[in-house]
């Protein structure tokens, strides 16, 4: 399988001549993100791991296409009918030929006076977890862990404690949009360091650049 990352938190998995997209939001850059996608999973509503418009587009350019996701997105794409399929945490589903099973249930806290919303991660073929917006321990391993390295619902003890939760063999970045060079250079030696002390690895992906698994 290769992992592809792009923009802020979106990852392309290709396994053969199958290509899964997970959260194509509004922080993807890549015009191509989507194009040749056999499905596309999105962990929740927010922007920068939603872009409706995107997603009708490619949907309507492409009959093949179908949208795996938490619940709320899934009623604001209701107008494409059983083309989109809403998930809970324990579903095992095949998806495009990858085993996808679903962990996850809500977002991290943003705001102690707002509920969360929904939040799903995917666990693709057993080899590549993406836990969207959540800090969400599957209950069995995960190989390669992508990781969200900063966002506003988490501080770097947060990064510490859900890396040794895990216990990845590989973790990739993913949430790093809003870093900039230096603020991401420092997440990428701490994290490192963190992994590499538990004889795992870390490796930093510039948008667009690919690994093989």
């Amino acid at each position: 399988m290769r992992l592809t990352k792009l923009g802020h938190s979106c990852v392309r998995l290709t396994k053969d001549d199958r290509t899964l997209v997970i959260d194509p939001g509004g922080l993807t850059p890549e015009q191509d993100a989507l194009a040749g996608a056999d499905a596309v999973l999105v962990t929740h509503e927010h922007f920068d791991h939603f872009d409706p418009d995107r997603l009708r587009a490619a949907v309507a350019g492409d009959p093949r296409l179908e949208v795996w996701t938490s619940r709320t997105v899934g009623e604001q794409l209701a107008d494409l009918g059983g083309r989109v399929h809403i998930v809970g945490h324990g579903d095992a589903v095949q998806v495009a030929g990858f085993d996808v099973h679903v962990y996850g249930e809500e977002h991290e806290l943003l705001h102690p006076d707002v509920p969360p919303i929904p939040n799903v991660g995917f666990l693709v073929d057993g080899a590549v977890f993406h836990p969207g917006d959540a800090l969400t321990v599957p209950e069995v391993p995960v190989p390669n862990l992508c990781l969200p390295v900063q966002a506003p619902w988490m501080s770097i003890l947060d990064l510490y404690q859900y890396v040794r939760a895990v216990g990845p063999e590989r973790a990739f970045n993913i949430h790093d949009g809003l870093l900039n060079e230096v603020g991401a250079g420092v997440f990428s030696g701490a994290i490192g360091r963190e992994l590499t002390a538990r004889d795992a690895e870390y490796r930093r992906l510039a948008p667009g650049e690919s690994v093989d698994l």
